[in-house]
């Protein structure tokens, strides 16, 4: 099974997500999230946290989230492969 890579996953959801065709909005790891994006409200990050747990079969624990984990996109993709790692 090849390795999933989690950058494209993460672009995918924010993507899916915020309903954006790829043409919109171009997420690179500089990307900021929160407070720069005006569809990134707090449903959207609730959404993306769900859609995450499930592609990647992981559960994010309330106490382990902040503002921080949605800074830019890298912040997140970090996150998220930390999580994988465990």
């Amino acid at each position: 099974m090849p390795e999933i890579n989690v950058l494209d996953e993460v672009i995918q959801t924010l993507n899916e997500v915020l309903g954006h065709d790829g043409n919109r909005q171009i997420f690179t790891l500089e990307t900021r999230l929160l407070g720069s994006i005006p569809d990134f409200d707090s449903m959207a990050v609730v959404t993306v946290l769900s859609t995450l747990e499930a592609r990647f079969g992981l559960t994010f624990d309330d106490d382990e989230l902040d503002g921080s984990i949605f800074e830019n996109v890298e912040s997140l993709v970090t996150f998220v492969s930390a999580k994988r790692a465990l």
